[in-house]
């Protein structure tokens, strides 16, 4: 079943240097993203991969000049409708950034931050949201008895997990993940990747990465970028063993990019 449906996005960013004075970053993008399977963006440096990612939950309303057409169909209604409110879509699709960045509070604090701001809980209750979140980032056993200590002391990988927490406490249904392993260590980064093939289970994943070894690892799709252009889009063992676009093919096979 889709979760989301977009059909015909563009998006123009303010460019002084360009001759036009704007950029057109995406180009007529359709794509049709499944419940429960993990989707890779892939693509050279400046494709549109990660502008896309943030169009996904309005991440890209805070830049200014950036002007965006078409629509991104979720629950059956398009998120840049004008009725439709961007916090609110921010809390059904979470998101995770290419760098940890947990609050500089507690452990505990980061995770129970976004309930408490969103419901009144008492304390058992948002024990319980904590502790279910850890959890379900494979964080809980190194972090127990560390609730109270100041989260900005966990390793980078440990801070990555926290950071995964904090977004799925609020129960998204999406979670994006803007080359959350790039700034990690092999041994940090597998266990990100194990723990996005238990995330599947219960969200919707969708990945940005420069590591095409990694999407052939976690990925159910890929999706191949190219200077704002979608160029293909299909299981992910078919864009890489046998892609339909040649440009596909000399990307994968490392020809360009």
């Amino acid at each position: 079943m889709d979760i989301i449906t977009v059909n015909n996005l563009n998006l123009h960013y303010a460019d002084s240097k360009s001759e036009t004075g704007s950029v057109h970053a995406l180009k007529n993008i359709h794509m049709r993203i499944v419940e429960n399977e993990i989707t890779a963006l892939i693509g050279p440096s400046g494709c549109g991969k990660s502008t896309f990612l943030r169009c996904i939950n309005r991440m890209n309303d805070t830049i200014l000049g950036c002007k965006i057409s078409g629509e991104i169909i979720f629950n059956g209604k398009n998120i840049y409708d004008n009725d439709v409110d961007a916090m609110t879509i921010r809390k059904h699709i979470g998101m995770v950034f290419q760098k940890p960045n947990p609050f500089p509070m507690s452990v505990y604090d980061n995770v129970a931050y976004a309930p408490r701001y969103h419901k009144k809980l008492r304390k058992n209750e948002l024990d319980q949201i904590v502790e279910e979140s850890i959890r379900a980032a494979s964080l809980w056993e190194e972090v127990k008895d560390r609730l109270k200590k100041p989260a900005l002391a966990l390793s980078g990988g440990q801070q990555q997990r926290l950071c995964i927490a904090r977004t799925i406490a609020i129960k998204p249904e999406i979670l994006l993940m803007d080359e959350a392993t790039s700034a990690l260590d092999p041994i940090s980064t597998l266990k990100i990747e194990d723990l996005m093939q238990e995330l599947k289970k219960t969200y919707t994943v969708m990945i940005v990465t420069h590591n095409m070894q990694q999407a052939t690892r976690v990925a159910d799709k890929t999706a191949f970028f190219l200077l704002g252009d979608l160029i293909e889009m299909d299981k992910t063992d078919i864009v890489f063993t046998n892609p339909s676009q040649q440009k596909t093919l000399e990307y994968v096979t490392g020809r360009f990019g």
